[in-house]
């Protein structure tokens, strides 16, 4: 061990948070050094109450002290997720706290907070039944009606308060001089995940691009089969931030479209436990309700705030983006094109069956999707529009996650990240078992153990570097 742990949560509360994650680091001037942040929260894995407990943070690499930079923001579904740093500003992807903009069962048991905009919106006449009668308006605390109400830009339900620049389903900017101007540079996202910025001299003309994680069939407001989205993010010319959707659109569709729809399982609020009742897993009374409720889904939101930013790619539903980077000229050889990215997927969570097959002839069947690393070169001659090339890069031979079968390989690839020697580092969380809709080898069966919950010791790091 050369050095650690660093941060390690303390009785004095002087480190990083108990329940955690925490879930990025980055030195605020790259290779090259300087502070080093990270993020934290309480979140624990969908624990109910732990709002706001989200963290930007200062962290001694030599003492392992942690220093608060910026606290109080906000945690559901999903904390303060990662880093990014340009021209004196420190960014952040801060994802949704609910699935699909309505606080269900799934968030905490309805405990958790809901989410919050970045603009002033306009909510849909639309309740969303938890059932009991519990009903649920978008942007609205668990089992509170607010038909055709307004809610105001960066307000906050859980403290009644507007904080200028926080919201959720964004990325959001400070400065690095002053942690109290915080402003939102982009939102309409259910989970930004995966930010990184593209070097001045490419395609993307130092722009921001974004890995977005779409949402699982589960809550008061289900959905089956929405992509995974690859976004360029960006603030509008009067400073304030586009708009990519969410929740009210899916990739290039709206979430009324038919593909989407709900097929019934058991985190559906409506389930009523079945295990006797595959594949859904729900009564058949219950799943009746589902599909005459949630079929198709209706809108959050009465209409867009501004107009929509539509994507430049979706990956396959479930794949779930973790992390990018863009290669440097040393890792350029092969199939990689100078320019190009490595992106993560970690893999789906088993919400709902397998939706992908290996590229056989005929078709094999359905499997999982993720657990893998890919490539997008990118090309753009003068004149022409931006263009797009993704192929897999690096992944199992059985093209699933490795732990079901025994194998050794990827099973949920979290980050990839360049170091300073040129090759690229591949965090992988390890195994973990899941609702298994997608593998019923990975499904959560014991009662002493938990889904989402990694076995100990499966966590590995991964180092790719060129011939």
């Amino acid at each position: 061990m050369i050095r650690g742990p660093i941060g390690k949560p303390t009785a004095a509360g002087d480190g990083l948070q108990p329940a955690g994650p925490a879930i990025d680091i980055a030195f605020e001037r790259g290779l090259l050094g300087g502070r080093l942040f990270a993020t934290d929260s309480n979140q624990a894995t969908h624990a109910g109450g732990q709002n706001n407990s989200s963290r930007v943070v200062v962290v001694n690499p030599i003492t392992g002290s942690v220093t608060p930079f910026i606290t109080n923001l906000p945690t559901g579904d999903h904390p303060s997720e990662q880093l990014a740093f340009k021209d004196g500003w420190i960014y952040w992807s801060q994802g949704s706290t609910t699935n699909s903009g309505v606080v269900g069962l799934d968030n905490g048991n309805g405990t958790n907070q809901s989410d919050i905009p970045c603009q002033d919106i306009v909510l849909s006449d639309n309740l969303f039944d938890s059932g009991n009668g519990q009903l649920t308006s978008g942007y609205s605390p668990f089992n509170t009606q607010n038909p055709g109400g307004t809610v105001k830009a960066f307000f906050n339900s859980f403290t009644g308060q507007v904080r200028q620049g926080v919201c959720d389903g964004a990325i959001l900017r400070a400065q690095l001089n002053n942690s109290n101007n915080i402003q939102a540079f982009s939102w309409g996202y259910r989970n930004p995940y995966a930010i990184r910025f593209a070097p001045l001299d490419h395609a993307l003309s130092g722009g921001l691009l974004a890995g977005e994680d779409g949402p699982d069939e589960r809550g008061a407001r289900p959905s089956n089969g929405a992509p995974e989205v690859l976004s360029i993010a960006r603030q509008n010319p009067d400073g304030s931030p586009d708009y990519h959707g969410w929740p009210d659109r899916y990739g290039f569709l709206p979430t009324s479209q038919a593909v989407f729809n709900p097929l019934g399982g058991p985190s559906d609020d409506l389930c009523v436990p079945d295990p006797n009742n595959p594949p859904t897993l729900c009564t058949p009374a219950s799943l009746a309700q589902i599909l005459t409720e949630d079929v198709p889904i209706r809108d959050v939101l009465a209409f867009p705030p501004q107009s929509i930013t539509s994507p430049i790619a979706i990956e396959a539903a479930d794949s779930s983006f973790t992390g990018i980077d863009f290669v440097p000229d040393v890792f350029v050889t092969g199939p990689v094109k100078p320019g190009a990215a490595l992106y993560s997927l970690e893999g789906d969570f088993g919400f709902s069956p397998a939706n992908a097959s290996a590229p056989t002839n005929p078709p094999a069947p359905a499997q999982e999707v993720g657990h893998e690393v890919k490539l997008i070169n990118f090309n753009q001659l003068p004149g022409t529009p931006l263009a797009l090339e993704i192929q897999r890069f690096a992944h199992n031979s059985t093209f699933e996650q490795a732990f079901p079968d025994g194998l050794r390989g990827f099973n949920r690839p979290t980050n990839v990240r360049f170091g300073p020697d040129g090759c690229a580092y591949v965090v992988d969380y390890g195994a973990v078992r899941d609702n298994g809709q997608s593998d019923p080898a990975s499904r959560w069966l014991d009662p002493a153990d938990a889904p989402l919950v990694q076995f100990p010791g499966t966590g590995v790091i991964w180092k790719i570097c060129p011939m």
